[in-house]
């Protein structure tokens, strides 16, 4: 049985290959949403957006420090980070 109450920090690749960080509680209907034109501001016109990387965690705050901690980055820090130097492709992606 899956776990209730998980909480996702998650990176999309826009259409124009920048990265977009976020948190949700249900990651399937979140990346969904922002496809749809009804996510971030940042991802309406950068359609379509993938899930290229998530992380679990217990609580929220857990979750949102871990993206705040990822928006700091550097863009080249941001791509190790999620495993995608030399364009490899993460662990953790999302099909």
């Amino acid at each position: 049985m899956e776990k209730k109450d998980r909480h996702y920090f998650y990176v999309l690749e826009c259409a124009d290959s920048s990265f977009y960080a976020g948190y949700t509680n249900d990651l399937e209907r979140r990346v969904n949403q922002h496809n749809a034109g009804k996510g971030a501001k940042y991802t309406r016109s950068k359609r379509p957006v993938k899930c290229i990387y998530y992380e679990t965690y217990d609580t929220k705050e857990e979750a949102m420090r871990a993206e705040y901690a990822f928006k700091q980055l550097k863009r080249s820090e941001k791509m190790k980070y999620i495993g995608r130097e030399n364009n490899e492709i993460s662990k953790k992606q999302l099909t």
